[in-house]
């Protein structure tokens, strides 16, 4: 059984009220529940409280289910063909301000875990207890908040950023800030967690010793450096990337494959990852809303991207991406293996939930169709997704992106040939050919697609891609988005502003002064 921070993931009901939104609140007060006044008390309360909020990460508008939807369907690695609009409207960048089912859940859960970071955030520093412990408590509250603040800001833009919990009815309409002041904020935060947490929780004291899956100084310097990388601060990003590589505790998986596992959980390669659990909490899946210590700990993404016959099928590969695996043999003359652990297709003796995918689909178009296999529970072990719940933990961050990050940093300050080993090690993993010698004389521009094409097969399915696309300004390059459109056909729907969501009607209508982002 996983000894994780899912063990440990409370409801707290500490404050009277539970905020989902920035302009919203419930009024209901359980007479009988503890308040911030009787609560906040002990370090153990410390620590129940922080436990409180990594648990939106478990929430159906985050990595549950839709959060990953949301960060993966955009980008020309992945379509959509889903009968459910607020899925299939991702990809298709048709999402309207009418229906805010799956962007709205994921905005609201957001802030349900930022209005928990803030509880700890305004609560722990009074509390007397150990000091280590309280630094500890406090460097995940930064870290958490700066995560859900990292997704606001990259999703919605302009958004609310409260740092405080809010006294009185007045506070819970936050003021809308920029992008960038909201990218600031997620920079503090990274910032202060970085100097407060720990490299990892083997040589601790206290409740939380031995415990994985809570944010470590690496997860923090990883995330602040990703956080300079999106605004084009090489240097700077660069510095925090080269710190996780110098803090020699992350290294790659021999195997690929092990990353999307439940068995290889929290491994060498793990920066940060959302942790489920089959064998934690109660039954019922947890939706929206406050959690009952009925909620079980278990995603839906296999169902929601799992192939027909075993799941919905709601999320696929493209076939550029497919095609693009195919483009270079390993030093063996074998397909690329990556392509094995990310998609389920019809080769010989492949098995999809052990049965032969040449019998299950024999007779059908699904044939010569592809799927996900990637955090599918697909190698046998489960007949199917349909029971909703798998125990696969979501990864965020992985070493190979630190990687090829601090390889895209040095690249971007004319430092190419210092870039290219960095990027043969996440290659040489996928025992594809040593091009070192090739990397180290190539153009800026010649690596900036040389690395475009890496992190495209490293990391499809786990949502960088679309952020990938952004950032590197090809929704504006009209020669770069022509070469989307011929990919994906779903960009033929992009409009200049749908790269970002629409912020929830109901944000605009109870929070005054809020505007609707462009294109909406």
């Amino acid at each position: 059984m996983k000894r994780t921070i899912s063990h440990y993931i409370l409801t707290m009901t500490a404050a009277g009220i539970l905020a989902t939104g920035c302009g919203k609140k419930l009024d209901q007060v359980n007479p009988n529940a503890q308040t911030s006044e009787t609560f906040w008390q002990t370090g153990n309360d410390a620590v129940q409280g922080i436990n409180a909020a990594y648990a939106p990460l478990l929430l159906d508008g985050t990595y549950m289910r839709f959060t990953p939807i949301l960060l993966d369907v955009r980008g020309d690695d992945i379509r959509s063909n889903s009968p459910w609009t607020a899925i299939s409207g991702v990809g298709k960048f048709a999402l309207g301000t009418g229906n805010a089912d799956g962007y709205g859940w994921a905005f609201d859960e957001y802030y349900e875990g930022i209005f928990r970071c803030n509880q700890v955030l305004d609560n722990v520093p009074a509390i007397s207890m150990a000091e280590d412990q309280k630094n500890r408590v406090l460097g995940q509250a930064y870290f958490l908040r700066g995560l859900y603040f990292f997704h606001l800001v990259n999703m919605f833009g302009n958004v609310a950023l409260p740092t405080t919990t809010p006294q009185s009815k007045a506070d819970f309409y936050g003021k809308q800030m920029t992008a960038q002041e909201g990218w600031d904020q997620v920079i503090s935060d990274f910032k202060a967690a970085a100097d407060l947490l720990p490299v990892s929780y083997k040589d601790v004291n206290g409740a939380d010793a031995n415990q994985v899956g809570r944010a470590t100084k690496g997860a923090a310097m990883g995330y602040l450096g990703k956080a300079y990388l999106f605004n084009k601060k090489y240097p700077e990003a660069a510095e925090q990337f080269r710190k996780v590589i110098d803090l020699g505790v992350y290294s790659l998986m021999p195997d690929y494959k092990d990353n999307f596992t439940e068995s290889k959980e929290n491994n060498a390669e793990s920066i940060f990852e959302v942790q489920f659990s089959t064998t934690v909490g109660g039954t019922d899946l947890g939706w929206q809303g406050i959690p009952t210590s009925t909620w079980a700990k278990t995603s839906a993404r296999a169902i929601t991207y799992g192939a027909p016959n075993f799941g919905w099928t709601d999320v696929q590969p493209t076939m550029f991406v497919f095609n693009e695996f195919m483009q270079e043999k390993t030093v063996d003359d074998q397909t690329d293996p990556r392509l094995g652990a990310t998609i389920f297709y019809n080769k010989p003796g492949e098995m999809i939930y052990g049965q032969p995918f040449a019998q299950v689909y024999a007779n059908s178009s699904y044939l010569n169709d592809i799927f996900c296999r990637k955090y599918e529970n697909g190698d046998g072990n489960k007949p199917n997704e349909y029971d909703w719940k798998s125990g696969i933990n979501e990864r965020l961050m992985r070493y190979a992106d630190i990687l090829l990050m601090y390889a895209e940093c040095l690249n971007e300050q004319s430092q190419t040939a210092l870039a290219a080993p960095y990027i043969q090690q996440v290659r040489t993993r996928a025992k594809l050919p040593d091009i070192t010698a090739t990397l180290a004389v190539m153009t800026q521009t010649q690596m900036r697609d040389q690395l475009a094409h890496e992190r495209l097969l490293e990391f499809c399915l786990e949502g960088h891609r679309f952020d990938d696309i952004r950032r590197w300004g090809w929704l504006q390059d009209e020669s770069k988005l022509a070469l989307l459109k011929s990919r994906d056909p779903e960009f033929n729907n992009y409009k200049a502003g749908k790269e970002l969501y629409p912020i929830p009607q109901g944000e605009i209508d109870n929070n005054p002064g809020f505007k609707q982002n462009a294109s909406y």
